[in-house]
């Protein structure tokens, strides 16, 4: 449930920024449609800018993901070595491996192609003499 509730924020924090993106860039996207770009440029362009941020945050995460498990491990690791021969411990080496490193880094870059579908799609809907009177 936390992982979901992560996935969600993140598809909506990624659609919010290209919404953003989106309004920052009204006027280029106006030039673009006047000029004759064609609607699915103007879709596969803010869809490749939204997947690249999202595989940028995720490469981060898995990063930090790594060194948090990397330091639980080394603590694991001593508290295991004060510990008496009798105690049980709660768990040993804690590790992701990579085919779920790899499909969590997959899922995530799905998700930041359906968040930024709607950005997307509304700089589609933008008239280009709307989008140069714009300020």
């Amino acid at each position: 449930m936390v992982g979901i509730g992560t996935l969600i924020a993140g598809a909506v924090g990624i659609s919010n920024i290209m919404l953003v993106i989106v309004k920052e860039r009204t006027k280029e996207i106006g030039i673009q449609r006047a000029i004759g770009a064609r609607p699915a440029i103007i879709v596969g362009q803010l869809l490749t800018e939204s997947v690249f941020l999202t595989t940028i945050a995720g490469f981060i995460g898995l990063a930090f993901g790594t060194l948090v498990l990397y330091t639980v491990d080394i603590a694991v690791d001593a508290s295991r070595a004060a510990a008496d021969a009798e105690e049980e411990i709660f768990f040993l080496n804690p590790e992701v491996g990579l085919p779920l490193a790899l499909a969590a880094l997959a899922m995530l870059i799905l998700v930041g192609l359906i968040a930024g579908l709607i950005p997307a799609m509304k700089a589609v809907k933008i008239k280009p003499i709307e989008a140069l009177r714009h300020e």
